[in-house]
């Protein structure tokens, strides 16, 4: 009895404790030519920030978990060699694992270590064939560097299987998608398959056309809400008011209830300036937030305050915000169980009142505003430190405005 309860616990876990959504794109299929990396980052720690780190031989920007329980661990970053990386927990590369270990329990040390040290996938490479093994490895590792690199490492304790991204035997769409399972292990076990059948549809149906930007996943991925098995996208308008009661269940969309952040890594082409490296983030519940650009430079100083963990609070400052309106959507509380309900009317709607569709023009205008100063900098090849505080203080205080303005928090 003691066993079928702990199993139902685990694959409790598997289902909604660590399971991310993501995809390394070649600079091949971008419009620019620059690599992307994409991490939509489900956890049980929804309280999330980005820190500077003052790495052994490169400085790097990092999610983490806020209050910093585990102070050696970061979820997704980049480094001022441009390297970037980001992971999936894969439930599928560990045999024989006991029922009460913690799967990959040294996935995020990997990747703050990794950010340290490693200036190219080559690195990462030599990185992963040289520490001690057994690793406490079990992933998918997405990474992509200064030079054009794109790769996604399956690791577990004692090996690794190496996919390419500019490879067309590796990669022939020009992209490496993965969600809770790797492909290098057990046929059909791991999670996620429905979450990546979403994704890999969507990517592959833009790749030809070199449609993928930051701003183009965070709309229709990390805001996707399309069930490849159930072959619906709540979006057509048959799940709203009249016809539905506006109200639909959290499974298998790539937005979930436990998802914490979503970022978007934008690099740079070969022989560019590192520090032009981009991280694109949307902190929180990403269908309630909005997308901030992030740079390397200058951040132990220049840092946006409303994506920094403040020392005595639980939450970031914009956070709080993105909190206050998820707490919105999923506000039906009477009984167990009852977390799965979100109210799909309040997110999408056919009054065009969302919050969705209100805050979209939003994410447009930063991405516009930022825009013009990336373009600037990108034909200097380098950061001009005073113009990215003005950028950084004119786009915090119109995300507050925003936020006020729209929904009165």
């Amino acid at each position: 009895m003691h066993r079928i309860v702990l199993l139902l616990l685990v694959s409790y876990f598997v289902a909604d404790g660590f399971a991310c959504t993501s995809a390394v794109i070649s600079g091949r299929i971008t419009p620019d030519g620059r690599p992307l990396l994409w991490k939509n980052r489900d956890t049980d720690y929804l309280e999330n920030s980005v820190k500077f780190f003052k790495g052994t031989k490169f400085s790097f920007i990092g999610i983490v978990n806020n209050g910093m329980k585990h102070k050696m661990e970061v979820w997704i970053g980049t480094n001022s060699a441009g390297f970037s990386i980001m992971n999936t927990q894969s439930y599928n590369l560990i045999k024989n694992v006991k029922d009460d270990d913690d799967p990959g329990p040294s996935n995020g040390s990997i990747l703050y270590k990794a950010l340290g040290v490693c200036a190219t996938v080559a690195d990462f490479r030599h990185f992963l064939d040289t520490i001690p093994k057994p690793s406490g490895i079990e992933a998918n590792i997405g990474v992509i560097d200064a030079q054009g690199g794109a790769a996604m490492f399956e690791v577990s304790y004692y090996k690794y299987v190496f996919y390419n991204a500019n490879s067309l035997e590796d990669a022939p769409n020009g992209y490496i998608a993965r969600t809770n399972f790797s492909f290098s292990g057990d046929k059909d076990e791991g999670a996620g398959y429905v979450r990546y059948a979403t994704e890999d549809k969507a990517l592959s149906s833009v790749a030809i056309s070199k449609d993928i930007t930051p701003h183009w996943i965070f709309s229709n991925l990390s805001r996707s809400f399309v069930n490849s098995q159930l072959g619906i996208d709540l979006r057509c308008g048959n799940f709203n008011v009249p016809v539905s009661s506006g109200w639909f269940v959290d499974q298998d969309f790539i937005p979930r209830n436990i998802t914490s952040c979503s970022v978007v890594v934008q690099g740079v082409k070969k022989g560019e300036n590192p520090d032009l490296t981009v991280m694109w983030t949307v902190l929180g519940y990403p269908p309630v937030s909005i997308a901030f650009p992030i740079w390397l430079k200058e951040a132990q100083l220049l840092l946006p305050s409303l994506y920094k963990y403040p020392i005595g609070s639980k939450v970031t400052p914009f956070g709080a915000k993105v909190d206050a309106l998820k707490e919105k959507v999923f506000a039906f509380h009477q009984g167990s169980g009852t977390n799965k309900y979100f109210n799909w009317e309040l997110l999408y709607n056919k009054m065009n009142t969302g919050i969705i569709q209100r805050l979209d023009p939003i994410e447009e205008k930063i991405v516009e505003n930022a825009g013009y100063y990336i373009d600037r900098w990108r034909d200097k090849n380098r950061i001009n430190s005073n113009e990215l505080q003005k950028l950084y203080d004119e786009l915090s205080e119109y995300v507050i405005e925003q936020y006020h303005s729209l929904f009165g928090i």
